[in-house]
């Protein structure tokens, strides 16, 4: 086996090229088995004709043989037909990605242009950013992806897609390094053999699909299943040889890499690594709660940097991660470093979340700067309002029609009255019914103002017959008041998600009909490129499930803050690896939670009336809420 050439003049001398080519070949005797078997009958009956001809088939039966053949090749034949034009025409699934223009980001179409030269293989035909740490080629040759992307796909060499942490965290030498084994697959993807065995697999993966397309009818859905069935059968006999065939592309740009950058690569994976998880935390912890409340950063790629900053101040492992920042940053490379973000902070938010596709009223952006107003306080009394709600439902279904509606009003210790009671009372029964009655929130809270238009999907959530324990670990220990609560914030809040699911389905409706207008008519820009394939959004959701308890130590915590704020000076503010944060005299409350779970966890309210104390919160003054 010979290593690298140096030049890179042919990659027929690198192991892993030749191993692709090899995979290559067996894809493509799959396609060839399927249409020789295809036109089997059609042949056969070419013999029985010629035959017939010379004398050598004549007779009543071979006769009969001839017309019954006839028919069958002609029915296989039109079978093949539809299934070649189907694979032919179906659309690829497309990363969803923002889209550079050159004009955009010169820098970069340079560095990477430079790169390909050094490496000896075919440049890129554009470049697009994606909001996750990683980068690969992804071939958009497909005429439908012609048509949607302005910037790709318009020659034969496949678009470079390069996560959008990479710019903000990486150093220019860094990221060249860490493209240069991903530019280096270019080569084996301009052979035709392997890029003609890739068109069959992608072509197969997009005819599957097509059974699903909205607005088929009986019939043609009918035949688009037949026609899955077979491209499911086809791409289960090569999915195998496709697998090797990608593998050994990697193995091939990978060791055609080898003698560029090869000791800064080293280095660069380390802050691969970093940076997924500054990324991770970033979005789970920081940007998800702005996005539940209808608002979207438009700065995350630079959030990054500051979360692992902050990283590196706490963390004496991550000490030298810092000086780095002293060097010139990748996004230096992008004409506009600002306006690319705000595009992919948006996607971000719709892969993520399953936010709009654009800004509107109900989904605006935030600054970092005013995130600590905009979205810590916020959540923080929207929790606090929707914990009351549910103590009002409760005592209202406990105290039947007529009764007068509380008067201790929205106090830190009325919510720890309730959890420290001994005796469930007649709240635990009546947690089912709260649940089945829809609670209306209030007429200036944004994110739940279409909870009064979501009567059907509360009813199809069959929250009647919720069980507040069935949420619960087993390990638990018994709390009937908390178990309570803890159900009723369940059902109130799928109640809200159900009706959020409506808002994102019409949303991507209308976002699919605008689709269809030519970039051109919408006046698009050169970040206005986000593709991605049809359907609903998130493609990645973050939010895993949660237990009833975990909802309701939240939005206890979110009480204990709103008070914390309203009577003690305390002010909202946002730790860039943990979210929103309570800042008590500048510094942040770190030992808060543990008492809060003590409270919802054992009915225990002593450590936190310890700590209202110690910081001067009153629990008996009434909070603002949302």
């Amino acid at each position: 086996m010979s290593g690298v050439s140096g030049t890179g003049s042919a990659v027929g001398e690198e192991w892993g090229a030749r191993a692709a080519r090899s995979r290559a070949l067996a894809v493509l005797r799959v396609r060839g088995r399927a249409l020789g078997l295809a036109v089997l009958p059609a042949a056969v009956a070419v013999v029985l004709y010629a035959g017939e001809v010379t004398g050598h088939f004549s007779g009543t039966g071979w006769g009969t043989a001839r017309w019954v053949v006839t028919v069958l090749a002609v029915v296989v034949l039109l079978a093949a037909t539809a299934v070649a034009l189907v694979v032919a025409r179906a659309r690829p699934a497309a990363t969803p990605t923002v889209e550079l223009a050159e004009t955009a980001a010169p820098d970069l179409y340079r560095l990477v242009r430079d790169l390909a030269d050094r490496l000896g293989v075919p440049a890129p035909a554009a470049i697009a950013l994606t909001p996750d740490c990683d980068s690969w080629l992804e071939d958009r040759t497909h005429r439908a992806h012609r048509t949607h992307h302005a910037g790709g796909g318009t020659g034969g060499a496949p678009v470079l897609v390069i996560g959008s942490p990479f710019l903000w965290w990486m150093r220019v030498g860094e990221l060249r390094a860490v493209l240069a084994p991903v530019v280096a697959g270019t080569g084996p993807a301009a052979h035709p053999d392997i890029a003609a065995a890739r068109r069959f697999v992608r072509g197969l993966d997009a005819a599957i699909a097509v059974p699903r397309t909205p607005g088929l009818d009986p019939v043609r859905r009918l035949g688009a299943r037949g026609v899955g069935q077979v491209a499911r059968v086809l791409l289960r006999a090569c999915r195998g040889h496709a697998a090797e065939m990608e593998r050994g592309v990697a193995a091939a740009g990978s060791e055609r890499a080898q003698e560029v950058d090869y000791g800064v690569r080293i280095v660069a994976q380390e802050q691969v690594g970093l940076a997924y998880a500054g990324w991770d935390r970033l979005l789970t912890r920081v940007a998800l709660p702005a996005w539940r409340m209808g608002r979207w950063p438009v700065k995350l790629d630079a959030g990054v940097v500051s979360a692992l900053t902050e990283l590196s101040r706490r963390d004496r492992l991550a000490d030298g991660f810092s000086s780095r920042l002293g060097e010139r940053p990748a996004c230096d490379l992008l004409e506009e470093p600002g306006a690319v973000d705000e595009a992919a902070s948006l996607l971000a938010a719709r892969l993520f979340h399953g936010g709009p596709a654009e800004p509107g009223p109900d989904w605006s952006p935030v600054e970092w700067s005013q995130y600590p107003e905009e979205v810590v306080d916020r959540k923080w009394r929207t929790d606090a309002a929707r914990l009351h709600q549910v103590l009002d439902g409760i005592d209202a279904a406990a105290a039947g029609p007529g009764a007068p509606p509380p008067t201790d009003g929205p106090t830190l210790t009325r919510v720890i009255d309730r959890l420290t009671m001994t005796a469930p009372g007649p709240a635990v029964g009546a947690t089912a019914e709260a649940a089945e009655t829809p609670i209306e929130a209030p007429a200036d809270q944004d994110d739940h103002a279409d909870l009064a238009d979501s009567a059907d999907f509360a009813d199809s959530a069959d929250l009647a017959d919720f069980d507040p324990l069935d949420d619960l670990d087993d390990d638990s220990p018994p709390h009937p008041a908390a178990d309570a609560l803890a159900g009723a914030l369940s059902a109130l809040l799928a109640r809200e998600e159900a009706a959020r699911e409506a808002r994102v389905a019409a949303e991507s409706a209308r976002g699919r009909t605008a689709a269809a207008v030519p970039a051109a008519d919408r006046g698009a820009t050169a970040y206005e490129g986000v593709s991605g394939p049809d359907g609903p959004l998130p493609l990645f959701p973050l939010q895993p499930p949660r237990s009833g308890r975990d909802l309701l130590a939240d939005h206890v915590t979110a009480m204990v803050c709103c008070a914390a704020v309203d009577t003690a000076e305390a002010v909202p503010g946002l730790d860039w690896l943990d979210g929103p944060a309570l800042l008590l005299g500048g510094e942040r409350a770190t030992d808060l939670g543990p008492r809060v779970l003590s409270l919802v966890e054992d009915g225990d309210p002593e450590p936190l009336r310890d700590w209202l104390a110690r910081t001067g919160v009153r629990p008996e003054k009434p909070v603002r809420l949302v």
